[in-house]
């Protein structure tokens, strides 16, 4: 499946209303008849927007989720004040409130207010301790990649939030509307989320909700971490400020939380290598019809290879994707900052390799080359107007053992030219003839090697233009045909 290819089914919703919970089935309507709120309803695919706060058993949803009569209640204030902001318009609504465009009236200043359900506040102490928790946790944040936090209050019924105003889209809209995102974007993106992750772990503050609906990219495509709601910080020694249990949003959710573990800091990183995953195949690593499906596969079966649905991603962001989603928490990045350190370090040899090509040809007239995932294709022409194509890759092998290969196609095999492909490969100082598959057939190549982690800009050049003239020599040699 090519890079191109949407995945619908990643972004299909629930048979039931992520509002209320009350099954709706395939009805075609963004309204669930039993609370009136949106439904968004187009597949049988478990709903990745529905954030669940779960006893142990999976087998109830405690609290009053947001209603009709609360959303109206919310939507009245649209052009209001409170405290010392003005309500301009709303944002957006979640399990906990609505989030408005306000400006602050002594300081002259747009922000983002978010305000509590007065609703749950009275039923549910615990929501306001939650919420005020997301307040003093996001408050201690001070990073480019989280979401700043300016004021946390109480006027009249209503508690609130000032937050930072982000004229921008969340990473899931950017999705649901582009698919998925070019491998070297999706990394940088994912590097940047990791900073703010990191950030929040050096504060001993978990997430607990890190999806790409918590993650805002400003106008100049800058992403910060949204949405504490659910934070949780850890203690050195003392309780826990909320209660334990199952918190977050299924398909970014742990194994091991499936597995009645707390949340850690590893589960968080599990859930950026699910937001990355995402980024990269517009489709969760594992999805299902229900809860209880979709936790069986998530706690027993390894992700999808990425390069089943995308084949030019890097090898490199691959094997990075793998280590995020390890099962066990142990074999993860341990919090925010190793995560961090393995994506920018993953994303260094991406693009230092990018790099080294176009140091190697930027000042060869005679050399054109071009990008496609994880290899890049150099043409080579030469004085008598012949022509030839090099390729430059990583190898398949384990990072600390990769090699740079450079290779270009001589012709298809013929037993009739083994004897001289032996003879030629005798006499070659640098690289062999070797048989290769090329495009399903098998085919001579010249072949050369280095290590990839210390070839240079150089040594690329010099091999590319030795394997080119090489190979062409070959090819006329046994074909008298140029067809690279």
């Amino acid at each position: 499946m090519s890079e191109s290819t949407t995945v619908s089914a990643a972004f299909e919703q629930s048979p039931g209303c992520p509002q209320c919970g009350a099954p709706v089935g395939l009805i075609p309507s963004d309204v669930c008849p039993q609370c009136g709120g949106e439904t968004r309803t187009r597949s049988k695919t478990f709903d990745d927007e529905l954030t669940l706060l779960l006893d142990e058993s999976l087998s109830n949803v405690p609290g009053a989720p947001p209603n009709a009569a609360a959303d109206q209640e919310l939507n009245a204030l649209i052009g209001a004040d409170i405290d010392v902001y003005h309500i301009d318009s709303l944002l957006g609504r979640g399990g906990m409130g609505h989030v408005f465009l306000a400006h602050h009236r002594d300081l002259h200043r747009p922000c983002a207010l978010k305000i509590l359900s007065p609703r749950l506040a009275a039923r549910d102490a615990d929501y306001v301790q939650r919420f005020l928790n997301e307040g003093r946790a996001a408050a201690a944040l001070v990073h480019p990649n989280v979401i700043t936090i300016h004021a946390i209050g109480q006027a009249r019924q209503y508690y609130f939030l000032e937050m930072e105003f982000v004229a921008g889209r969340s990473l899931r809209q950017v999705l649901d509307e582009q698919g998925p995102l070019p491998p070297l974007r999706a990394a940088t993106l994912a590097a940047r989320v990791a900073d703010g992750l990191a950030a929040a772990h050096r504060e001993l503050i978990i997430h607990r909700d890190l999806k790409a609906d918590n993650v805002l990219l400003t106008l100049h495509n800058v992403p910060k971490i949204a949405d504490f709601g659910l934070c949780k910080r850890i203690q050195r020694g003392g309780s826990s400020p909320v209660p334990e249990g199952l918190c977050g949003t299924p398909n970014y959710m742990a194994p091991e939380l499936f597995q009645g573990e707390p949340a850690s800091p590893a589960s968080d990183v599990y859930g950026l290598g699910v937001m990355l995953y995402l980024m990269l195949a517009a489709r969760f690593p594992f999805s299902a019809a229900s809860l209880p499906e979709l936790v069986q596969i998530v706690t027993t079966r390894p992700p999808p290879d990425l390069r089943e649905f995308v084949a030019d991603i890097p090898l490199e962001i691959a094997e990075c994707v793998n280590l995020l989603l390890e099962k066990s928490p142990a074999n993860r990045p341990a919090d925010g900052h190793a995560a961090a350190a393995l994506v920018h370090a993953m994303l260094g040899q991406v693009r230092d390799l990018y790099a080294l090509i176009e140091e190697a040809f930027r000042d060869d007239p005679h050399v054109q080359w071009v990008h496609a995932g994880e290899q890049f294709h150099a043409k080579v022409r030469f004085a008598d107007g012949r022509k030839q194509v090099v390729h430059i890759e990583p190898s398949q092998h384990a990072a600390d053992e990769r090699l740079l290969l450079i290779y270009s196609t001589c012709c298809a095999i013929d037993p009739t030219y083994y004897e001289t492909a032996l003879r030629l490969n005798a006499e070659m100082p640098h690289g062999s003839v070797a048989i290769r598959e090329v495009d399903g057939q098998a085919q001579f190549v010249v072949l050369d090697t280095y290590p990839r982690a210390t070839v240079d800009a150089e040594e690329i050049r010099r091999s590319t233009l030795e394997v080119a003239a090489r190979a062409d020599a070959i090819e006329q040699l046994l074909t008298g045909l140029d067809h690279r």
